[in-house]
C-alpha cells in the first residue's frame, strides 16, 4: 500500500523542486521512476516499523503516515543530490523515524481501530518426530525386569 503519491509529494515541496531533484540530463524534466523509488523505499521503511504492531497493508492511509512518507521520500531524492538542503532533510528525516519509532512502541496512535494486531506468525514447532515401526520393548513389556 502506498502511503503517499508523486502528486501528495509535489503539493508538499513543489514540482519544479522535484523537477530539480530528479532531472538527471538537464532536459527539464524530472525522473518518475526516480520519485516512484523514494516513495517506495519510504513505504518499506514505515512498513518495517509498524509491522511490529500492526497487521499490514493498513486498511486506510492516516495523514500522519503520508507526510511521514513524504518526508523520507525527499530525504532520499535529497540524499542523491546532495544538495545543501540536505541539512534539513535530514532533520526532517530523522523526525520522521524517531515518530516511527513512537507509533512501533504505542506512545502514538495512528487513530487505527485497536482490534488490528500484527499478523500472527505460524509458531515453530520444535517438538521431535518420531516414525517408523511401534516398539518392541515399551513400558508394559518391561514391566518386571
Amino acid at each position: 500500500m502506498a502511503y503517499a503519491t508523486a502528486a501528495e509529494l509535489a503539493t508538499r515541496y513543489g514540482a519544479d523542486r522535484l523537477v530539480h531533484l530528479t532531472d538527471r540530463d538537464g532536459d527539464g524534466i524530472g525522473d518518475d521512476p526516480m520519485i516512484a523509488q523514494a516513495l517506495s523505499d519510504a513505504e518499506a521503511e514505515i512498513d518495517g516499523y509498524l509491522a511490529a504492531r500492526y497487521r499490514l497493508p493498513l486498511p486506510t492511509v492516516p495523514a500522519l503516515l503520508a507526510r511521514i512518507a513524504c518526508d523520507i521520500a525527499i530525504y532520499r531524492l535529497l540524499s542523491l543530490r546532495s544538495m545543501g538542503d540536505i541539512e534539513d532533510a535530514r532533520r526532517r528525516y530523522e523526525d520522521a523515524r524517531r515518530l516511527l519509532e513512537a507509533i512501533g512502541k504505542g506512545a502514538v496512535s495512528l487513530g487505527l481501530p485497536a482490534d488490528l494486531p500484527p499478523a500472527s506468525q505460524p509458531a515453530l514447532s520444535l517438538a521431535a518426530a518420531k516414525s517408523g515401526p511401534a516398539s518392541v520393548f515399551g513400558h508394559d513389556q518391561m514391566v518386571g525386569y
